[in-house]
């Protein structure tokens, strides 16, 4: 039964339409230059861009549209994935730098450093990078998230002081004794693994694995919403006071899902960093948090793949609207969310069974 009910229609649908996508994208950039149809590296990485954007949105609505967990600070749990994988890059640079130092990072050879801080020890390690992805945001969301539960903050209290967070952070990240780049963050990366990171198997490469991962935290959210604890995560969503009266640990429940979902963003924030090929303390605005909730806002909470589709395709239209407009994107982007929000409260993914009902005659 579980089994039916997480392969439904609209899980195969997405995981089918999302590989078949990477596969498209992929074959098109591989093709010769020379081909109608072949996509330039630049384009690719953008496409990935957007699959980590999508990871992100994932991962908000896992705690919002299941918990009614409004978080406004996710970000930083994308930027602190992007970081680690930062550092990384960083390490593999070595001697190609501009000041050929093996072990410091030209940042902080500019800026006399002597040695690498403690919190650096272990980044020229691929696979301790890889659990850091996940175990650094996982570790900050139960740091963040086990007083702020287990004192019932929740609502706008709740979302002001997720907020406050990644303010700071990103305060705290701009400053050079931190030792991650200070205003210009980390940058000028030249391989992964040992292979250049521009290079088109690369890029491809990176992107496959964007998709993939997209595909992977989708399933597995799918998995716990349609399960016990998901109806768990309901219950405390919609009569928090009566979930706790029957003998629910409602804090505890929150706090799972605030840290599953803080590992998912790390994730997509260290595929994201070798895409876009910089991290700086941008990541951790607020403006940037709040960006991605309009997102799922817009895609239609509560649904998983409409997180998806509303990252997407905010993206899309702001590629292209910053291109065209730049000085009234913002405005449009406002405009759009009120417009959705009037006239399709269940969002984009919510669109089908609005059309439907218009259709037979039922009214919203």
């Amino acid at each position: 039964m579980l089994r039916e009910r997480v392969f439904n229609t609209s899980t195969r649908l997405f995981t089918s339409c999302t590989a078949a996508f990477a596969a498209v994208i992929a074959f098109c950039a591989l093709m010769p230059e020379a081909s109608a149809v072949h996509l330039n590296n630049h384009v690719v990485s953008l496409l990935g861009k957007y699959l980590c954007f999508a990871l992100l949105a994932l991962s908000i609505d896992l705690v919002w549209g299941y918990l009614g967990i409004l978080s406004l600070g996710h970000g930083a749990f994308f930027g602190m994935g992007g970081y680690v994988m930062g550092m990384y890059l960083m390490r593999e640079i070595g001697n190609r730098g501009m000041y050929a130092n093996a072990e410091l990072p030209d940042f902080m050879v500019f800026l006399n450093w002597k040695e690498l801080p403690w919190y650096w020890t272990g980044s020229d390690s691929f696979p301790f990078v890889c659990l850091l992805i996940v175990a650094v945001p996982g570790l900050a969301a139960f740091v963040f998230g086990l007083p702020a539960f287990r004192s019932r903050v929740s609502g706008v209290y709740l979302s002001i002081i997720t907020q406050a967070m990644t303010f700071a952070l990103m305060l705290a990240f701009f400053r050079n004794e931190m030792g991650f780049g200070g205003n210009n963050g980390l940058t000028d990366f030249k391989s992964l693994l040992g292979a250049d990171i521009h290079s088109q198997g690369m890029v491809v490469t990176l992107f496959a694995l964007s998709a993939l991962a997209l595909i992977m935290a989708y399933l597995v959210c799918r998995v716990i919403t349609t399960s016990r604890l998901g109806r768990v995560f309901i219950a405390v969503r919609d009569a928090e006071s009566r979930a706790r009266f029957i003998g629910y640990r409602v804090e505890y429940v929150k706090l799972a899902a605030f840290v599953l979902s803080a590992c998912i963003a790390g994730i997509g924030g260290a595929l994201y960093v070798p895409q876009v090929g910089i991290i700086n303390p941008g990541v951790f605005s607020p403006l940037f948090s709040v960006e991605m909730v309009v997102c799922v806002a817009l895609g239609g909470r509560g649904r998983l793949y409409g997180a998806v589709i509303g990252a997407l395709a905010v993206n899309f239209i702001k590629t292209w609207f910053t291109t065209a407009f730049p000085d009234i994107w913002l405005f449009f982007l406002g405009a759009l969310f009120v417009l959705v929000t009037l006239f399709l409260p269940e969002g984009l993914a919510g669109l089908p069974t609005a059309l439907r009902r218009r259709l037979q005659g039922k009214t919203p």
